[in-house]
């Protein structure tokens, strides 16, 4: 599977409250030639969601306001088909369980890099 070419055809949505985590991600998409909307906060996303679907949406855990977990359940009922990650510092076995039972497909704690990413890309897109 060529990931790349893969991902130019679907949106991507990222929201973290870090914005060094935001830059460099969306620097990464972005040269290797895919779309990537980065927001501050889940409820951010939300409105994002209002006006636009997206394909893949990775979210922190830990967010300002709503956390990450909390977004995934408000978006569930309507994003069954989107692919999502959760990325945190703060994994834990009930967590990971509770994000899975939102939908989420795969979990990257932190530190991760931008393979770390690809890989979950590459198994949750085949």
């Amino acid at each position: 599977m060529n990931l790349f070419a893969t991902l130019k055809e679907k949106r991507l949505l990222l929201i973290d409250d870090d914005e060094w985590i935001r830059d460099s991600l969306s620097l990464f998409f972005e040269l290797q030639g895919c779309s990537l909307v980065a927001l501050e906060t889940a409820e951010e996303g939300l409105k994002e969601l209002s006006r636009k679907s997206y394909d893949i949406i990775v979210a922190d855990y830990k967010l300002p306001g709503m956390n990450g977990l909390e977004f995934f359940k408000r978006i569930a009922a309507f994003y069954r088909h989107t692919i999502k990650i959760c990325i945190s510092a703060y994994g834990s076995a009930e967590l990971i369980a509770e994000a899975r039972k939102t939908g989420v497909g795969e979990f990257i704690e932190k530190p991760f890099t931008a393979g770390s990413i690809e890989a979950s890309l590459v198994r949750l897109l085949q």
